[in-house]
């Protein structure tokens, strides 16, 4: 049965706004009564896909939300569920779509990354199919990641937690705790750092993560991705091809027991976070701006916080964030993007909603 919830572009809070550095930010509320909205993308004619980690894919358009038939089963398990969802820039030719989510493997569970055609009524997905299945599987329900987004030449880039098995992050046998670089059909680009040494896993392109749960690119090319620390810790990274991040080797977060993790903040051979946060912010996704509404945040970078439920804004160089854009909508933010006219759009958990700022 597909539900029908009732949305406005102009919703309850329009007439509200959000103060920032460039003024008042005018806040409206795109759609509400979502059950934890996990990520969403824009198709081409305006519409939005948007997945609830519990498995449902929607499409919000022409003031209305209704539910896409077909959408893979989930293991709906602590972290995991229906997670991220990607439309490729050739969406029009293709009508494929890409989603990841925790998939039941054997007695545990696993990210995956599926791919199917979007019908021409944006309402059935047709041939779905998994392309990438993480291994080994693992019974936790923690750190599934799982952003996915397009490199400039279609190859697919995957985020993967280290599943709470910290170890896991320093192997490259496992998927677990790195960033993935795959071919549109899900096999491993021959060009990927690992791709011709025995023994490893060829889809990945760096490692030693704890839980990046936001990817992006900039307007040159280069991979940011952030990721949640422990307590403390929070990163953001610049992502190089066959780079260590450390994890959890090197740390500037401290275990839950408040023991020290590793051998401290920095050893030579892994990289060094561009900023990090001490206390742990939760980070979710991040966007670069491009400054098409605002033009004096060209080049920023925003990152959603679930914990204090804020965007933060960092820029300059070294990277350090600037400003705090809060109000009683931020609640926690799971996911926030740039739509393509500019304006910052942002799903909160709090309130199953999905809110845009624009001038």
């Amino acid at each position: 049965m597909i539900s029908l919830l009732i949305f406005g572009l102009i919703g309850a809070a329009a007439g509200q706004s959000l103060d920032s550095s460039q003024g008042s930010l005018r806040i409206e509320r795109i759609a509400d009564g979502l059950d934890i909205p996990w990520g969403f993308d824009f198709l081409p004619d305006g519409s939005v896909v948007v997945t609830e980690r519990g498995g449902r894919l929607l499409l919000l358009k022409n003031g209305r939300i209704e539910q896409i038939k077909g959408s893979p089963k989930v293991m709906d398990q602590g972290q995991g569920g229906l997670l991220d969802v990607l439309v490729p820039r050739d969406f029009l030719h293709t009508r494929r779509i890409y989603l990841s989510y925790s998939k039941r493997v054997d007695r545990g569970s696993a990210t995956a990354v599926a791919t199917a055609k979007l019908s021409e009524q944006n309402n059935i997905l047709k041939g779905l199919r998994d392309i990438f299945i993480a291994a080994p599987a693992a019974e936790s329900g923690r750190h599934f990641g799982s952003r996915l987004v397009e490199g400039q030449d279609a190859s697919i880039f995957v985020s993967l937690g280290d599943r709470g098995d910290r170890q896991s992050a320093q192997s490259l046998a496992s998927h677990q705790g790195s960033i993935l670089r795959l071919n549109p059909d899900g096999s491993s680009p021959s060009s990927n750092p690992f791709a011709k040494q025995t023994g490893v896993q060829p889809e990945i392109w760096s490692y030693g993560h704890r839980n990046p749960q936001g990817l992006t690119f900039d307007a040159d090319g280069e991979l940011w991705s952030v990721e949640h620390g422990a307590r403390g810790g929070d990163e953001v990274n610049l992502i190089k091809k066959g780079a260590n991040y450390g994890w959890p080797i090197i740390s500037y977060g401290r275990h839950y027991s408040g023991l020290k993790i590793g051998e401290g903040t920095e050893k030579p051979g892994l990289k060094q976070p561009e900023h990090y946060w001490d206390p742990s912010i939760a980070p979710s996704n991040l966007m670069v701006y491009s400054g098409k509404m605002w033009p004096e945040w060209r080049g920023d970078i925003f990152v959603g916080s679930l914990k204090f439920g804020y965007i933060a804004r960092l820029s300059g160089r070294p990277l350090r964030e600037v400003e705090q854009i809060a109000g009683e909508q931020t609640g926690r933010i799971r996911d926030l993007r740039e739509a393509p006219d500019g304006s910052i759009w942002f799903a909160s958990e709090t309130d199953g909603a999905i809110y845009r700022l624009s001038r």
